[in-house]
Parts: structure tokens; sequence; C-alpha cells
């Protein structure tokens, strides 16, 4: 009796689970459930998953989705070899004014720091005694051109000798000389600017007595200035008279500046194995100034129509450097030869074609040959250079995100 009452309360619990999870499967049910559910707990709702159906089971047969990888595609531009170096930059022109006799100082016709055209007058010094000379050697002169023309006139008549004659020309050629030496020391108690430039600080005042050869003011020409810098012998060949050259200044590091080689030393230095090479570049907004320290990157040869893509899509294999291309929704494996190296950019010599496209983050996830998903990104062009130098940067257009495959 016991046993068949456990049967039948099996039985009736069993029947009474399976009706209610036939229930709680149905819309009613299931909406129901979900309603006690939210008032008990507070949460959201668990919902049941509907069985699958036969078309629902033919989706879950399809190929799955490939690997998420970021890719884009190569870029096509000018890459530049540069050899880079360190130098000065020079006045085009540079001089210290200074007094090549001793006098005292009458007048200064400049101010500190601005600009003079050439022949205008820096410094005059007194010139009282330099006057006085010449006067006097003048006055000599005029009695030596008369003592010379007696002579000459006595020596035709027979009156006079030869000799007489002889020493009045000498002593007129004599005082024609110190007329002329008195006038050469009257011209240099004016100082001139030699040349068009921007006069510094100066150094002496009014009414100082200067020595010969005591700076007074320096005078720089600085339109145009010079940059000296060096590179190794190893580079001999390939270094040139019209070269270019991108300029970095530390005091103006937001600018770049271009420069063109016009003078090589024929001499190699044998201390350091170098070549001392300067260039010219243009200053004639004063935006540089003679002394800086600058970096130089001269450029030595240039490639058309190099593949170039991001840093971040090459890694090694073993000894080697590989990429990833994409390649019918497929990673593929590809060793490749690199070249110049820019900022966030490597140039690509051999193993690329420019209609490839390589993937640029994602690469621990995959191996050569599964199926990848590539995610279209923002491509960034590398930065144009400024208007002053346009050699910085190489031309090339903006690199395409690839489109995103299956």
């Amino acid at each position: 009796m016991k046993t068949s009452f456990r049967v039948l309360l099996t039985a009736a619990l069993l029947a009474a689970g399976g009706a209610g999870i036939w229930y709680v499967r149905t819309p009613e049910g299931g909406a129901q459930l979900a309603a006690l559910q939210t008032r008990v707990l507070g949460g959201a709702p668990v919902t049941t998953p509907a069985p699958a159906t036969g078309s629902g089971a033919g989706a879950a047969g399809a190929a799955p989705r490939g690997i998420g990888v970021e890719a884009q595609q190569v870029r096509i531009g000018t890459v530049a070899r540069d050899v880079s170096s360190v130098g000065t930059l020079l006045s085009s022109e540079s001089v210290v004014v200074r007094p090549e006799i001793l006098g005292r100082i009458g007048e200064i016709g400049f101010q500190e720091g601005t600009p003079v055209r050439r022949g205008d007058v820096l410094v005059r010094l007194d010139d009282a005694v330099q006057r006085a000379t010449l006067e006097q050697a003048l006055a000599s002169l005029a009695l030596s051109r008369v003592e010379e023309s007696r002579a000459d006139e006595l020596f035709r008549q027979g009156s006079g000798s030869a000799r007489q004659r002889d020493q009045a020309r000498a002593k007129l050629l004599a005082d024609e000389a110190a007329v002329a030496m008195a006038r050469a020391q009257l011209a240099k108690t004016v100082i001139a600017a030699p040349f068009d430039g921007v006069v510094g600080l100066r150094r002496a005042s009014v009414g100082e007595v200067v020595q010969p050869g005591q700076a007074i003011v320096n005078l720089e020409a600085i339109d145009t200035l010079k940059i000296d810098f060096r590179v190794p012998e190893l580079y001999l060949p390939a270094v040139g008279i019209g070269q270019s050259l991108a300029i970095q200044v530390d005091a103006l590091p937001e600018h770049r500046f271009t420069a063109e080689v016009y003078a090589i030393d024929p001499l190699v230095d044998v201390n350091g194995r170098s070549i001392s090479i300067r260039a010219r570049l243009d200053n004639r907004g004063h935006v540089l100034r003679p002394g800086l320290f600058a970096r130089v990157a001269l450029t030595i040869a240039t490639r058309e129509n190099a593949v170039i893509v991001p840093e971040q899509s090459v890694f090694a294999v073993g000894a080697d450097q590989a990429v990833y291309r994409v390649v019918e929704g497929k990673a593929q494996l590809a060793k490749v030869l690199l070249g110049q190296r820019r900022a966030g950019e490597v140039e690509v010599v051999r193993g690329l074609g420019p209609a490839d496209t390589v993937v640029t983050s994602g690469q621990l996830k995959i191996r050569d040959g599964v199926p990848v998903s590539p995610i279209a990104v923002p491509v960034s062009t590398p930065a144009a250079a400024p208007a002053a130098a346009p050699s910085a940067s190489p031309p090339g257009g903006p690199a395409q995100a690839s489109k995103a495959g299956s």
C-alpha cells in the first residue's frame, strides 16, 4: 500500500513539474513569471530562450565571423634618406667695428639693435688734429708746386742746374704724398657700415678715447644666415652642392626651416674624419639669430612612390620583420624588408604592394591563414611642414582605411 502511494505521489509531482515547465514556456506563462521575478527580486527578468527552429539551426551552422582586427591600406609617398647632424647658425656677414687710429669719439650715429645701410656713418672721431695736418700738407704742397715750376723755368733758360730742378720735383712729390696721407688719416675718423645689417650693443660712449683696434659695436647681416655642420667621411660620395636640408632649433621647436648646401670644405678633418659643409637659408623675417644651436637633417637621396606603413603593423619573426596582410578575408603573413623610419611610419622596400592592406592592431590574436574581420580605423596623415620648410614632410596621399571584411 505504501509503495503504491509513493509511486502515485512521484508520478503526480513529475506531471505537475512538466505542466509548470510547459506553462512557463508559453507566452502567457513567461510574462507572469517575469512579473513575479520583478516583484520578488527587484531585478531584471530572466528570459528563457525560445527553442531553436529549423531556420535557426541553419543559421547557427553558418561559418563563424572572423577575428576582429584593425587594418588600413598602405600609403604611397616620397621617402627621403637623411643624415642627421648638429650645427651652428652664422651671420651671412659679420664684423666688429673698430677704429684704426687713436681718437676721441665725437658722435655715435646709430641706435643699438637697429638696421643700418651700407655707407651709413656709425662713429665719428674728433678730427681737429687730422684737419690741421691736412691743411699744413696742402700749404706745403702749394709752395712745392711754385718752386718746382720756377726751377724748371730756370733750367730751360740755362740759369738753373738740373740738380735744383730734380730736387724741386722730388719735394713736390713728397708733399703730394703728405697730402694723401693727411686725407687718409682724416677719413679714418669716420667709421661707416661696410654692408647692410643690424648693429648690436655698443661698447663705447661719446667722449671716450678709443685705442686702435678697440671694439665699439658689432654689425651682423642676418637677412641670410649660414649654417656650418659636419658629416662623417662615409657620406662623401653622397653629398653635393645644391642639396637641401631641414633645420630645427631648440628655441623654436614648433618651426622647421630649410637650407641649401653651397660650399663643401675640400679638406677632410683628420681628427674626426668628417666633412665640413656650409649651407645658406633665408631669414628675411629675422626669426632666427646667429649663434643658435641647430639640428640638421641633410637629404642625400629621395625615393618616389615608396610603400609606407604604420610602425605598429611591423613585428619580428625571428631575425626577420613581418606584417599581416588581409587577403580575401584572411590574415596572410608577409616578411618585409624595411627602409627609412620617421615619426610613426616606416618604409617597406620589399614584401608589400601599393594595393595591400595590413593589420595594424590585434596581431597577437591571429596567425597565418585565420579569418579576420578588419575594422576600419581613421588614418592619420603626417602633419604638413610649415611654409618655411616644404621638404620636411614628404608629399604623399593619406592612407585609406581598409574595408571591413566578413
